[in-house]
């Protein structure tokens, strides 16, 4: 057997032939400093370099890999397909199957169109939306990243954010022109540029979670609003859950939020870790995609079989009970445990989780600052009260399949008097402390929220607290890009070295989000909290 080459040659001979060394900015390590890596091989929880080093790893192939590397029965697929075949170039059963489980589980997706990654399915909706409308103007959000199609590398996240790129030379005026930019979280912004652009804006496009400017939960009422106003100028809604699909729960975070978004991008985990991503949505808005209508979009490789069949394998058992539950309360314990460390190691910094997506950002806010309130205009306990309603979902059955409707206006009394009493029998009064404390999760707003409740958005057997982790400890400064930029990147960078030093792989990028997969175990996440306890001594 060949011996392996060294790191340095081989980053010598990708220097020379790849573009910076790598295929994708963040993988160079820019803002993190040190040579990057070269993964020989990858297992579970864990990556090999090519000098034999072992890393747990948290980027799990960008949140691509919720089951962990080389899960058995995702390469057992992938596997007997190969031999039946690596590509047709003509529909296969396998696209249907896969389609058919997204819209179960995502309803709002009444049709959709399988592509090869995230910006393919963003570049298309977009078109898609532009030609429904009639319209030329779209709006986005800053520190948002939906790829890297022309029109939305304009104040973008991700690696744009990573190297300081506000914007991308070779995108004509003209075009960056027509992308309307307002800071995350921020519904009156969006209505001033609704005001400013009556009936000229074709969409609104948004991650439902911002996990591009590091992990931004949406503020109550946010998410509602963009609904509500684009509804009423008539311009689309599109959610980008290229990372959110999958991730929160068996399903898209729309259907947590009870939000029904007009189109929806998908990727990442509905390919198992292959290259694919869809987008889909609105049978009316869909049908004006080609061979149906005049809107063109093709590919080689859309519908990959061998993306199709690991894509099944992976949602199957995703739907396993139980599996969002454990992988949230891993994510949990991860978070506390990190803030913990930043509160002893006396070093400031705020983490921010949501499910098994979660960032540690060197803000400058004091760490004393946790559990005030979730966010700016949130009253205490809010959380508690969207808790109770939710929980007479957890008996829906078959409904739990099923999407939300769009938000209606006023609010139900009685329905929500009816949920607050429902516990899906189980007495909250009688259970300890530290499970109540546990079962405070950040879902959404109370407001319209009876819409949600009546049709049922989660899985018989997974109690709703299961989607998200404890975030009552989530920073309320840290609800938009400009409070994210306000990170120390040098200490970040350093802490990153230090972990590295460690064995353990963070995303080389203070705004990028680190993932929880189920492969990671106990015992890696207390190896993680102990290598974060030292390594922000160090720093």
């Amino acid at each position: 057997m060949a011996s392996t080459p060294s790191d340095s040659d081989l980053l010598a001979r990708a220097q020379n032939i790849l573009v910076g060394g790598v295929d994708s900015p963040v993988r160079a390590f820019r803002a993190v400093g040190g040579a990057p890596l070269i993964v020989d091989s990858a297992r579970g929880s864990r990556v090999r370099d090519t000098n034999g080093k072992e890393y747990i790893d948290f980027i799990c192939s960008w949140g691509a890999l919720i089951l962990g590397h080389a899960d058995p029965d995702v390469v057992a697929a992938i596997a007997d397909q190969a031999a039946r075949g690596t590509s047709y170039g003509i529909t296969s059963p396998l696209e249907i199957e896969l389609g058919e489980r997204i819209s179960r589980a995502i309803p709002s997706i009444e049709r959709i169109r399988f592509v090869t990654s995230g910006t393919e399915a963003a570049m298309s909706a977009v078109r898609l939306a532009r030609a429904f409308t009639g319209r030329d103007l779209i709006v986005k959000f800053e520190g948002g990243y939906h790829g890297h199609a022309d029109s939305f590398l304009v104040d973008a996240g991700s690696g744009l954010a990573t190297l300081g790129i506000s914007s991308s030379p070779g995108v004509p005026a003209a075009l960056a022109q027509l992308t309307l930019n307002a800071p995350y979280n921020d519904a009156a912004a969006v209505e001033q540029i609704f005001q400013k652009y009556p009936g000229k804006i074709a969409a609104v496009i948004v991650e439902p979670v911002a996990a591009n400017m590091g992990v931004v939960p949406p503020v109550e009422g946010f998410l509602e609003s963009l609904r509500a106003i684009s509804a009423r100028d008539g311009a689309l809604l599109i959610f980008d859950e290229v990372i959110t699909g999958f991730r929160l729960w068996y399903g898209g975070a729309q259907n947590i939020f009870g939000i029904k978004p007009d189109l929806t991008l998908l990727g990442k985990i509905i390919g198992g870790g292959l290259p694919v991503a869809a987008y889909g949505g609105r049978r009316d808005v869909m049908d004006m995609v080609a061979p149906l209508g005049p809107v063109y979009q093709a590919g080689t490789l859309a519908g990959n079989p061998l993306a199709m069949r690991a894509g099944i394998a992976t949602l199957t058992k995703l739907e396993a009970p139980g599996f969002y539950a454990e992988l949230a309360r891993k994510s949990t314990r991860l978070a506390d445990g990190l803030r913990a460390a930043l509160k002893d190691a006396g070093v400031p910094g705020e983490v921010n989780a949501v499910g098994s997506l979660l960032t540690l950002f060197f803000s400058p806010a004091r760490n004393d600052e946790y559990g005030k309130y979730l966010f700016r205009g949130s009253e205490p306990g809010h959380l508690d009260k969207i808790f109770e309603e939710q929980m007479r979902n957890q008996s829906g059955g078959d409904a739990g399949l099923r999407g939300p409707d769009p938000p209606t206006t006023g609010r139900n009394t009685a329905a929500a008097s009816a949920a607050r009493k429902t516990h899906a029998g189980q007495d909250r009064a009688s259970r300890k402390d530290t499970d109540v404390i546990r079962e405070r999760s950040y879902l959404h707003s109370a407001a319209d929220f009876d819409t949600t409740i009546s049709n049922g958005n989660f899985k018989t057997g997974e109690l709703p607290d299961h989607v998200f982790p404890d975030n009552s400890n989530n920073s309320l400064n840290l609800h938009d890009y400009s409070a994210a930029k306000q990170s120390n990147t040098a200490r970040f960078a350093a802490f990153f070295q230090e972990m590295l030093s460690r064995g353990i792989l963070l995303a080389p990028s203070q705004f990028e989000a680190l993932f929880v997969c189920s492969a990671h175990s106990d015992a890696d996440i207390h190896r993680v909290l102990f290598a974060a306890s030292e390594a922000l001594r160090s720093i």
